[in-house]
């Protein structure tokens, strides 16, 4: 014979949700501590082509220079006296750090080398010029 379900069945059942709350939380936690955060250089800027272009696998720090002659360390505007410290700054957070230095097509090449000099005195050795791919480079 079939047995028919009555609520009397069911009054010591119930779910526990604590646990799922918990997985859900360490799995967030974990995707958090895990994601690679893009670095955006706060700026847009019309790099120059190279033919010798090549994609910079990890660059954790920007230094842009704009036409207008602004200087952006890691999405911030500063003065230019003062991207040593920036740059000091973000390199002890992450001492394997990568810095690229993108400059606008039409910005003075006076700002690029002084950009590059802060960041070469503020001791990172990892630095490069950010260029467009000629292929994708326009008329």
């Amino acid at each position: 014979m079939r047995r028919s379900h009555t609520e009397d069945d069911y009054a010591g059942v119930s779910i526990n949700v604590v646990p799922l709350i918990d997985v859900m939380f360490f799995l967030v936690l974990f995707f958090v501590a895990t994601a690679s955060f893009v670095k955006e250089s706060g700026v847009d800027v019309n790099r120059p082509s190279a033919q010798t272009a090549a994609t910079q696998e990890k660059a954790n720090i920007v230094v842009t220079v704009t036409r207008s002659g602004e200087v952006w360390v890691g999405g911030r505007r500063v003065d230019m006296r003062t991207v040593r410290a920036e740059v000091e700054r973000l390199a002890v957070e992450n001492p394997d750090s990568t810095v690229v230095v993108a400059a606008d097509g039409e910005a003075s090449t006076r700002l690029l080398v002084a950009a590059l000099d802060q960041v070469r005195l503020a001791g990172v050795t990892n630095v490069a010029i950010a260029a467009a791919a000629a292929a994708d480079a326009g008329p």
